[in-house]
């Protein structure tokens, strides 16, 4: 079977699952290459063959986890509500982490392996220092160093998230939360409170929107 086939089998996201796993629960010293191999039920050589070692399994495992934060950002797009847009953002964050722990805290809570590993984490930051801008742009924010605000933004549903994963918060309490703190936060920077309230509504309306759409759309998959 050619590499190219292997990788249509599900072999090089399960090894970036699997090392993700093994670096959650038992930090980076437990990241080793038999051990990777078999919680997926393979060789060593697997490992070899797609990332070429350990440091570059490692480094999938943090691009993965930003490729899917900036996938979940792009199918939200941008509507002509730049406040609903930039909340829908952080929900983004919230669910990406929720339905991923482990990459969540292999590309978050860990420290990158070098430099360039570095590197591809400000790609967060910039996606939502986007969004704040538009917010600026629309008049909807008073003007502001949108990087300072977006840091804010951001540290905040780091927070949040950080709460949930060790359960010291249920999912109904971190949206009570986030719903409120984000109403406060946006009325700070200047948008009007019930201007703000509305596109906190337009946020939730629309990810259960986008979920229904991709439950259906996965359903009829199955399907066919």
């Amino acid at each position: 079977m050619s590499r190219d086939a292997n990788a249509d089998n599900g072999m090089r996201p399960a090894l970036i699952e699997a090392a993700a796993r093994l670096i959650a629960t038992e930090g980076a010293a437990g990241l080793k290459l038999r051990r990777v191999a078999e919680e997926v039920g393979t060789s060593t050589m697997a490992i070899y063959t797609y990332f070429g070692g350990m440091p570059e399994l490692r480094r999938a495992v943090r691009q993965e986890g930003f490729a899917r934060l900036a996938t979940r950002a792009e199918q939200l797009g941008e509507s002509d509500d730049p406040v609903a847009d930039l909340a829908g953002l952080g929900l983004a964050y919230h669910q990406l982490a929720m339905s991923n722990p482990h990459l969540y805290r292999e590309i978050y809570m860990e420290q990158p392996l070098d430099a360039v590993d570095a590197d591809a984490s400000p790609e967060t930051l910039n996606i939502v220092t986007a969004g704040v801008q538009r917010c600026i742009d629309s008049g909807r924010f008073d003007r502001a160093n949108a990087v300072e605000l977006a840091t804010q933004f951001w540290a905040f549903g780091h927070g949040v998230v950080a709460l949930r994963l060790a359960n010291l918060l249920s999912a109904e309490e971190a949206l009570n939360c986030s719903a409120s703190a984000l109403l406060n936060l946006f009325t700070a920077w200047g948008d009007d409170r019930d201007a703000a309230r509305r596109s906190l509504t337009r946020t939730g309306r629309r990810a259960a929107r986008l979920d229904l759409e991709a439950a259906t759309g996965a359903a009829t998959g199955q399907s066919d």
